[in-house]
């Protein structure tokens, strides 16, 4: 320790939660203006380890020094006053907070023992104007998207003028558009010195914005690069401990009858909508976030109403008042915000898996606990869950972990349609090829699969066709013949995607 040459110097972290190892021995060293990628599974212990450098927990033992000097945060104020701060993975905004108030919270303008409120608006919409964003400093954090709540976490952190700033997946909920917006905004604070702690399970982002890597696995250290030295199979390699043959392993399936179909769906964000997905068949839909992708998929589950346009399953016209409707008529969906849509937080794994498929666990009135431990143990060990065991409660799993958990509950209720909105996102290299397996091996079995995706070579990578999606509607359909030919690029998607047709 006492290396004045980081900014941040971790020693022999180690932390335990009960019976289950986080942290064992482990060790990070940051220089100042430099972007440090910090990667490994989910359940590494990566989040952990910021975590305790922010003071939401306290390891229990090793050492950290900040700007040269012994460094422990009482909690998350006591780090941000001493120039550290975080973004985090799972956002948890308060809905009915202002974008104003929610990026100087615990921080306001004060004019004496008063709230300054005119003072921090105009100060705060200053800050959204470098940004260019579509809303002001006065709109409510409840009429954002997921991805405007993102953007308002990364402007809130860059706000603070901290020397240290953690970000933790910053790109999960961005489009294309927002995440060239956050490496400009990123490269900006490495010319004033600022360092970054880069967490990301995407790795052409690692080779595009980080200087050098950490690579954890298993709660421990495993080794620290430079990214001029290193490949992309390394990286994966000591990431997994094992060889991933293909993070895209897309199997041709026989592609069948036509099970689902929409004409002229028209709702709030997406207008004039009309397509169809076969059997077997994986149909990726594609767009800048905001372009009615996610919107549509909403209205077809039931979440929000459609407005007009007519739904067809198995060629009959149907209609989902609720996901109720839809889950019984057998569309299921993964949700991308999967803390307030996917998952009952303080229900055990077993629970979440079982919820939306009790009534063929029952037994008369009762439920057959035996039948219904075995099959959910199932499927979370075919989705390799990492946990002591099922009857712990989901908000105690790794934002990885808490997916698999999501998609596990929709593996016993077998779907005819599966849709699936950012169906990896915040999830690592080896479990997004295992996610991606699964998909095949639905649609093996004749399910229809939708998938919505940010990020094009997933899209790209997976589909059989694709929808391209802008400001609502559909603005150009992608056959999977013409990428393996190489007759489409992710350039040309992007200018699909930003209504520039072929």
């Amino acid at each position: 320790m006492g290396n004045s040459e980081y900014i941040l110097n971790c020693e022999g972290i180690s932390k335990a939660f009960g019976g289950t190892q986080a942290l064992k021995d482990v060790q990070l060293h940051v220089k100042p203006g430099e972007v440090h990628a910090l990667l490994g599974e989910n359940g590494a212990g990566k989040s952990t380890l910021m975590k305790c450098v922010i003071g939401l927990i306290k390891q229990d033992a090793g050492t950290m020094e900040f700007e040269g000097k012994p460094y422990q945060a009482k909690g998350p104020v006591d780090a941000l006053n001493s120039g550290i701060s975080m973004i985090h993975q799972e956002l948890n905004p308060e809905p009915h907070l202002t974008v104003a108030e929610s990026i100087f919270l615990k921080r306001e303008n004060t004019k004496g023992i008063f709230l300054d409120k005119k003072a921090q608006n105009k100060r705060c919409q200053e800050i959204l104007d470098q940004f260019n964003v579509p809303y002001t400093a006065t709109t409510k954090m409840k009429e954002l998207t997921l991805a405007q709540v993102q953007m308002v976490e990364i402007i809130k952190a860059v706000s603070c003028d901290s020397r240290l700033i953690i970000m933790d997946e910053p790109t999960s909920s961005l489009d294309s558009t927002e995440t060239d917006r956050l490496f400009n905004v990123i490269r900006d604070l490495k010319k004033k010195g600022v360092a970054i702690i880069y967490i990301s399970h995407r790795m052409e982002e690692i080779f595009e914005i980080c200087d050098s890597v950490s690579v954890f696995r298993n709660g421990t250290y495993v080794n620290t690069r430079s990214l001029d030295g290193v490949t992309r199979d390394e990286l994966i390699s000591m990431m997994v401990g094992r060889d991933v043959k293909s993070v895209f392993p897309k199997v041709d399936c026989k592609i069948g009858d036509v099970v689902f179909k929409v004409e002229n769906l028209c709702g709030k964000g997406f207008h004039d909508i009309s397509f169809e997905v076969h059997a077997g068949e994986i149909l990726g839909i594609s767009g800048l976030v905001g372009s009615g992708r996610s919107e549509t998929m909403r209205a077809i589950f039931g979440l929000d109403p459609l407005e007009s346009g007519k739904m067809y399953l198995d060629g009959k016209e149907i209609k989902n008042k609720n996901p109720r409707d839809a889950i019984k008529k057998g569309i299921c969906m993964v949700n991308e915000d999967r803390k307030n849509y996917g998952l009952c937080l303080l229900r055990s794994i077993r629970e979440n898996i079982s919820l939306p498929n009790l009534p063929e666990k029952q037994k008369g009135l009762l439920i057959n606990q035996k039948r219904e431990i075995k099959e959910c143990q199932e499927a979370a060990d075919k989705l390799t869950v990492k946990a002591a065991s099922i009857e712990h409660n989901g908000f105690s799993l790794s934002g990885g972990n808490q997916q698999k958990v999501v998609l596990a509950k929709w593996i016993m209720a077998n779907p005819k349609v599966l849709i699936l909105d950012e169906p990896t996102r915040g999830v690592d290299v080896g479990a997004k090829s295992d996610i991606h397996s699964l998909m095949c091996e639905f649609a093996a079995k004749g399910m229809a699969v939708i998938m919505i995706s940010s990020e094009l070579p997933e899209v790209m990578g997976m589909s059989d066709r694709i929808l391209v999606y802008h400001e609502g509607t559909i603005n150009g359909i992608v056959d999977r013949s013409e990428i393996l030919a190489n007759n489409i690029t992710q350039k040309e998607m992007l200018e699909m995607a930003f209504a520039q047709n072929r």
